[in-house]
């Protein structure tokens, strides 16, 4: 894993690369936080969408929904970003929009925006 740490408007975002799939349940997600707090001390990542397995986009696996919960526990903001314009469920759409609305959890199209979110967010 890569984390390369950098800091917007005075808040440290870990901007994560992998190979493999980094967010595949929810001890994954939180050992994924934890490593970031240990290594960076940032509270805020955005990852690409290809290191987040199928299933989180799945609502009713309830994957996204823990994940979610953990990161909201130990107070981590999350912003993935990527093409999610291939998913066509209804519910899907509606999560990531209200996701979007919010100060915790983002999905957009590139780190950059990713970044910004996360910069931007309280």
């Amino acid at each position: 894993m890569k984390i390369e740490t950098i800091t917007e408007n005075g808040v440290p975002i870990a901007l994560v690369e992998d190979q493999g799939k980094l967010l595949t349940g929810p001890q994954a997600a939180l050992d994924l936080a934890m490593t970031v707090r240990y290594e960076t001390g940032a509270q805020r990542i955005a990852l690409p969408k290809k290191l987040v397995a199928q299933e989180f986009f799945i609502l009713s696996s309830g994957m996204a929904g823990e994940i979610l919960q953990k990161y909201i526990n130990y107070q981590f903001k999350l912003a993935i970003w990527g093409d999610f314009s291939r998913y066509t469920s209804k519910p899907l759409h509606d999560f990531i929009y209200e996701s979007n609305q919010g100060r915790d959890f983002f999905f957009v199209s590139t780190r950059e925006e990713a970044v910004s979110r996360l910069a931007g967010a309280d």
